[in-house]
């Protein structure tokens, strides 16, 4: 093909505009959570929608293990490979911000038009601050009651859930049908931040706390839990079950009590071939004190950011889609502006109300810069007891020796 002078000479103005014109800039953003490990979660989701929505912009999302979560950021922190955004179990997150590992976000959210801090309850708001600072915005929250069977509990003759932890094991005695392969009851009593977020409350029910935890009522709880497990009533298998897990058991129709939060519903109503309902998480004495776990996620930037304003574009995005979460992911949003919808779906809407009540009972674990480590001496303590390696009282006792080593008492 042959050019003639002008044709050379556009050609090479051509060239030389798109040399000159930059190519479009795209930041990326690393975004880690536990969502999409095992089921298509709210991280997952909003995080494509936001990368899809937004041409500046490309979100590279990670999926990690909940038992990995924390161990990999911090090695990612050290070693400057932390991601841009993260979403913690909400008491880790005093670990990091006490670190100087998450990015002040007080200001930013005080300009928000999206974000306003006093829509979120004081629980979850509260684990996401320190030293007066706000690092990052609840996610979600939840908190554990009892699923019972209610055809099960019918043809035992009971009527009514449990009210005491005395009474739930006399009811798992005469739910346990070993012909045909069912177990009065399950719980997650695994050695690991599971098992602390189920046996906590109980601790708190007898006036302690995660600085008082060998008290005469936890210990009475946990012999009731071993008095479960070595006579059948309870699986083995709750030692190293998580509560995903471990409720499956109930949703299979093989356990006709399973302590466990509002993640479950949507799954039980789509998989539960029997009537059940949800009560309160039971007290240690007749009209005792409540309690129950403080459960959910938050979302945080990290200092680390090259890109904080990207990121908290993003944290806006995930604010509000907050309205959905309930509808679409079976949690429970940690704001007071929301009202949850009426689904329609008797079971589902029941459910919620009874935990929308257990929530007012709902008791933070920490928070405490070295949660991990107290989580650690509360679950250790709960298996052995549980695996018969110490007694109830002295497994707590000595769990309370740890704690007072890790708060310098």
């Amino acid at each position: 093909m042959k050019l003639n002078a002008f044709g050379l000479l556009t050609a090479v103005s051509l060239g030389a505009m798109s040399l000159a014109t930059p190519a479009f800039a795209q930041v990326t953003l690393k975004i880690w959570s536990i969502d999409g490990v095992d089921r298509v979660g709210i991280a997952d989701t909003f995080s494509k929608e936001f990368d899809e929505a937004n041409e500046d912009i490309v979100v590279e999302y990670r999926a990690i293990p909940f038992d990995d979560l924390v161990n990999e950021t911090l090695r990612a922190f050290a070693t400057g490979n932390a991601p841009d955004i993260v979403s913690f179990d909400n008491p880790d997150f005093a670990l990091f911000s006490s670190r100087g590992a998450m990015l002040d976000i007080t200001d930013r959210v005080a300009n928000s038009s999206v974000i306003k801090a006093e829509n979120y309850f004081e629980g979850p708001l509260n684990s996401v601050s320190w030293d007066g600072k706000l690092f990052g915005i609840p996610k979600y929250t939840d908190t554990i009651g009892v699923f019972y069977n209610k055809d099960l509990f019918a043809k035992a003759g009971i009527t009514e859930p449990p009210t005491t932890w005395a009474q739930l094991t006399e009811y798992a005695e005469k739910l346990t049908d070993p012909a045909n392969n069912v177990y009065g009851a399950t719980f997650s009593a695994r050695a690991g931040e599971e098992g602390t977020f189920q046996f906590l409350p109980i601790i708190q029910m007898s006036g302690g706390g995660y600085d008082n935890v060998a008290t005469d009522g936890a210990a009475e709880v946990l012999d009731l839990w071993k008095k479960m497990v070595d006579n059948g009533w309870a699986s083995k298998d709750v030692l190293s079950l998580g509560q995903w897990d471990s409720t499956g058991t109930f949703n299979s129709g093989n356990a006709a009590m399973a302590i466990s939060g509002p993640w479950e519903v949507d799954r039980m109503v789509e998989d539960a071939k029997f009537d059940w309902g949800v009560a309160l998480l039971p007290t240690i004495t007749d009209g005792g004190e409540r309690s129950s776990a403080l459960g959910g996620f938050d979302w945080g930037i990290m200092s680390t950011t090259k890109h904080p304003d990207e990121a908290f574009r993003a944290l806006e995005y995930f604010a509000s889609q907050d309205n959905r979460i309930f509808e679409e992911f079976g949690s429970i949003p940690a704001r007071s502006d929301i009202e949850l919808p009426v689904t329609g779906v008797e079971k589902k809407d029941a459910a919620l109300k009874v935990f929308l009540e257990q929530l007012q009972y709902a008791q933070p674990r920490g928070p405490h810069p070295e949660w991990q480590k107290i989580s650690k001496a509360i679950y250790d303590a709960m298996q052995q007891a549980l695996t018969g390696q110490m007694s109830s009282k002295d497994a707590l006792a000595q769990a309370q020796t740890t704690i007072n080593g890790i708060l310098g008492k």
